[in-house]
């Protein structure tokens, strides 16, 4: 087995779509970055990343490169999935929590859960998505940006 931990951050920004585990969240304000700057999945990629000792996703998929210029990250999450395997390794589990002061996630969580346990090729159950406000304090308190967290748990695949 292996163990990663992943982090991500993104300033909320007007005038882009909220992408949070792979889902448009209604909100007035998105995230922003060179990809289409979805937290939750990037940090989940680190966390894999880092489990394998591959460096992290700024290392595979530099923000200096256009062709991943606003690229969707479930496409940028089913590549180190693809890396995964190909080393002989499998999701066990992955808990992943969310720090963002507004919106409320709740209502999204099971439908993030879905989407990327479908990519990492896993159940559902296997990946744990929460979600918190930090009581107004910090930047994800003053509503000027959101970070996740993820640690994942690697195991190796047995023929």
């Amino acid at each position: 087995m292996r163990i990663g931990i992943g982090y991500d951050v993104h300033k909320l920004v007007k005038g882009r779509d909220l992408i949070i585990g792979g889902i448009k969240v209604e909100h007035s304000m998105g995230l922003l970055g060179h990809s289409d700057a979805d937290v939750c999945i990037h940090a989940i990629m680190d966390s894999i990343l880092g489990a394998l000792a591959l460096g992290d996703i700024g290392k595979l998929f530099p923000d200096t490169d256009m062709k991943y210029k606003d690229i969707d990250s479930k496409k940028l999450l089913g590549n180190v999935v693809a890396i995964m395997l190909e080393k002989g390794y499998k999701i066990g589990n992955i808990d992943a929590v969310i720090a963002a002061q507004k919106p409320k996630l709740a209502p999204y969580i099971d439908e993030m859960r879905k989407v990327i346990a479908n990519i990492l090729k896993t159940e559902m159950e296997n990946v744990s998505i929460k979600a918190t406000t930090t009581e107004q304090l910090g930047f994800e308190g003053r509503e000027e940006g959101i970070s996740t967290y993820a640690v994942v748990l690697l195991e190796k695949i047995v023929d």
